[in-house]
């Protein structure tokens, strides 16, 4: 049987106004790192952007781009071949599910996240989105050299007698290395972040 909420909007339910299910993964990450999310269809890439800062905990300190096929969003820049992702939603780039994009984030460190679309549902009338359902394990810190510098940091914070342990505790601002959960996931947390950018689809 069918889902229900996967079952045609509602009377209440804008025209073509539906909610992307999307789980997205860093790359590489061993274990994986992922946040599972509902964001409106009609979200821009440009929001997007904004929103994977939001429940990923970056600081939004680089250039980042999505890439769908051989098209390229961001900030537009014609000599990079990027162009406006204000100019394009999710549902135009990923209208089905198991449709896939990846966005990478800090062109140095390149921090790339493969997003892959899950369902494809009406919205539940009262709820905000964009929300966080889940998620696995902390944001590595930025400029820590991408996914095979953290796991390096990961293994000097692990290792007291290591010759730049110290070193990075001062960097990262920590007292001790126990300050710094890898593997720490707070939902609640993470939907506080998104507040202020959710809005409810559907109305009681």
């Amino acid at each position: 049987m069918a889902n229900s909420r996967s079952a045609r909007p509602n009377s209440r339910t804008a025209p073509g106004q539906t909610a992307h299910k999307i789980k997205i993964t860093l790359r590489d990450s061993r274990p994986p790192i992922w946040r599972r999310l509902e964001v409106p269809s009609g979200i821009t890439l440009r929001e997007l952007h904004d929103v994977i800062q939001a429940v990923f905990g970056w600081e939004d300190y680089h250039m980042w781009a999505f890439e769908s096929g051989r098209d390229r969003y961001g900030v537009a820049d014609r000599d990079l071949g990027i162009r406006n992702a204000a100019s394009k939603r999710l549902g135009q780039v990923a209208p089905h599910v198991g449709d896939r994009l990846r966005y990478t984030y800090d062109f140095g460190d390149d921090w790339e996240h493969d997003i892959l679309v899950e369902d494809v549902t009406a919205p539940e009338a009262g709820t905000a989105y964009p929300r966080c359902l889940t998620g696995r394990r902390a944001c590595p810190p930025e400029d820590c050299g991408g996914i095979w510098g953290y796991d390096y940091l990961i293994e000097i914070l692990a290792d007291p007698r290591h010759e730049e342990h110290e070193d990075r505790l001062e960097w990262l601002g920590l007292d001790s290395a126990d300050q710094f959960d890898p593997a720490a996931f707070d939902a609640a947390q993470v939907n506080s972040a998104l507040s202020a950018l959710a809005t409810v689809l559907v109305k009681n």
